[in-house]
């Protein structure tokens, strides 16, 4: 598919660039000079996840840097901006000509992949080797006789690691803390070895003016099994003031999960009280943190078994936010809300919530058992399993908001701003397609709410209203579906509650189509990093 120069404009266009940057002023000289080395590691995690999206990806992206033409120059920034020549805003239709279709296995596996091929060979392997074949950080390749093997993450992208874990050990040297500098040599020792345990509890306990998280995360991009991580890093600098004020969140998780609607066998009692929560500015974004819409927010690690021992740190890019909802969140509610809630949006609502959305993936079951088998929901809800854990942390979020507002933690106030700042918020992530995640997550609640009467259509105006009510007793309800997927590790259950209610309805298609006008999400210019390392 080719695209005339004024459509792929049209394109980018739903993408509003904003400058996202930091105050660098408080940092010491040391701690200056190692950001700028943070920047320059951070920026190869582009070229290792161009290697993972893609098995085409590396050579295409040399093709468009080639290309000096103005349609070749635009669609190179689109291709950066997603990642890859699929618009993640369009079903990951191509933009470039002479493209196959996204493969779902991205490059972590054979291309001619079959999942009973995958399925049958698990069978034949030990239980070390099966660990590797469903885990983060091996991709799986053919053989010399064409049949399956793993290869680790150290060996399969090792030109990319080895220079990075250079410049993180190089930052480690010039920094003044010692929290920071021990986390990045852990780091880098994890490039080269392929074990990232020891340097993801490092993270956790990080305490340090510069955030950094560099490495492989999130698993998105496999939608083959839902198992491999990709690349990204985001370096950015910690705001005191922000993390401490919400740091008293995290001393009522306990709390929470006692009283999540689910049964009290499946409940942790042993939910880390004092995860540790960052709010911070962000000074970049790469690889998979800087592909189609922009994160707000991030809970890792993701290792179940880390988790179930040190808990989550939950980040806050409040940049990020402040960005995302002035550009594009203002405007859907303006535009769709009935104007009897339209004061009721407010950032710090929304801010709050992606919060606890962050919380609440810490919640809730994680280490199973199905059928006296020890096991992970993520490892049993397979390729639904992202779609259902976003949507847990959406559920369960507000719940939880709504404890701690009962018990005076939280104001009062918060109680009419958040359900309604949340229901714009949801049309913000579902423009981004119910074939993602979080967009498949998004549109799922928005079905329940509509089906319980809980968000109605108000002709007059042509806006949805929003029954408060009945909005509580409506999530509560969704809540314990879910927790009882997840619980069950139930893959069938997963999948029938994916198919009835992550589709795109009439009624919401015609209310997307009026928000044309407005962009989907943000296009960062990182301009403190670009000045940074510019400087050098």
């Amino acid at each position: 598919m080719r695209l005339s120069l004024e459509s792929l404009g049209q394109m980018r266009s739903r993408f509003a660039s904003t400058v996202i940057g930091a105050d660098l002023s408080r940092l010491s000289e040391g701690n200056r000079l190692a950001v700028a080395k943070l920047i320059e590691a951070a920026r190869l995690m582009d070229a290792v996840c161009d290697e993972q999206y893609w098995s085409g990806s590396r050579a295409m992206r040399s093709s468009l840097e080639a290309d000096a033409s103005e349609l070749g120059q635009s669609r190179l920034q689109f291709f950066r901006l997603n990642g890859g020549p699929w618009s993640a805003l369009d079903h990951y239709t191509p933009f470039v000509e002479d493209v196959p279709a996204r493969p779902p296995h991205a490059n972590f596996y054979p291309e001619d992949i079959t999942t009973a091929e995958f399925e049958a060979w698990l069978k034949t392997l030990d239980d070390a080797e099966r660990a590797k074949a469903t885990g983060f950080f091996h991709v799986i390749r053919r053989d010399e006789k064409g049949g399956l093997k793993t290869v680790p993450f150290s060996e399969e992208y090792r030109e990319f690691l080895e220079p990075a874990a250079q410049l993180l050990r190089e930052a480690a040297d010039l920094t003044d803390s010692e929290s920071l500098a021990n986390f990045l040599r852990l780091r880098a020792d994890a490039f080269l070895s392929n074990d990232y345990a020891a340097s993801d509890i490092a993270w956790l306990q990080l305490d340090s003016p510069i955030e950094v998280c560099i490495g492989p995360y999130e698993t998105y991009l496999d939608e083959f099994r839902g198992a491999k991580a990709a690349f990204e890093a985001y370096v950015a600098l910690r705001d005191d003031e922000k993390t401490d004020l919400l740091a008293k969140f995290s001393r009522y998780m306990q709390f929470i999960e006692d009283r999540l609607p689910m049964h009290k066998r499946y409940r942790n009692p042993n939910v880390a009280s004092a995860a540790p929560i960052r709010v911070v500015n962000l000074l970049l974004g790469t690889g998979n943190a800087n592909h189609g819409v922009q994160t707000a927010a991030f809970n890792l690690p993701n290792d179940d078994a880390i988790v179930a021992v040190h808990g989550t740190k939950q980040t806050m890019l409040r940049n990020v936010q402040e960005a995302k909802f002035a550009q594009v969140l203002t405007p859907i509610g303006t535009e769709l809300l009935h104007p009897s809630h339209q004061a009721n949006l407010s950032f710090d609502a929304f801010f709050t919530f992606i919060l606890m959305h962050e919380l609440c993936h810490g919640l809730g079951p994680h280490g199973i058992t199905v059928k006296g088998r020890k096991t992970a929901v993520r490892l049993e809800l397979k390729e639904t399993y992202s779609a259902i854990e976003e949507a847990k942390a959406d559920v369960c979020g507000l719940l939880a908001l709504q404890m701690l507002i009962d018990e005076g933690v939280v104001e009062p106030k918060l109680a009419d701003e958040m359900y309604h700042t949340f229901v714009a918020g949801i049309f913000r992530s579902i423009r981004f397609g119910i074939g993602e995640a979080h967009g498949a997550s998004n549109v799922m609640q928005f079905n329940w709410l509509r089906d319980a009467r809980a968000v109605t259509f108000d002709t007059k105006t042509q806006t949805f209203k929003v029954n408060v009510k009945r909005v509580k007793a409506a999530l509560k309800e969704f809540a314990a579906v879910i927790l009882r997927i997840e619980a069950r590790g139930d893959y069938k259950g997963a999948k029938a509650l994916l198919k009835r209610y992550a589709v795109m309805r009439p009624a919401t298609k015609r209310a997307l189509d009026r928000l044309a006008h407005v962009p989907v999400d943000i296009e960062p210019a990182y301009t403190t990093a670009e000045e940074l390392t510019a400087a050098k």
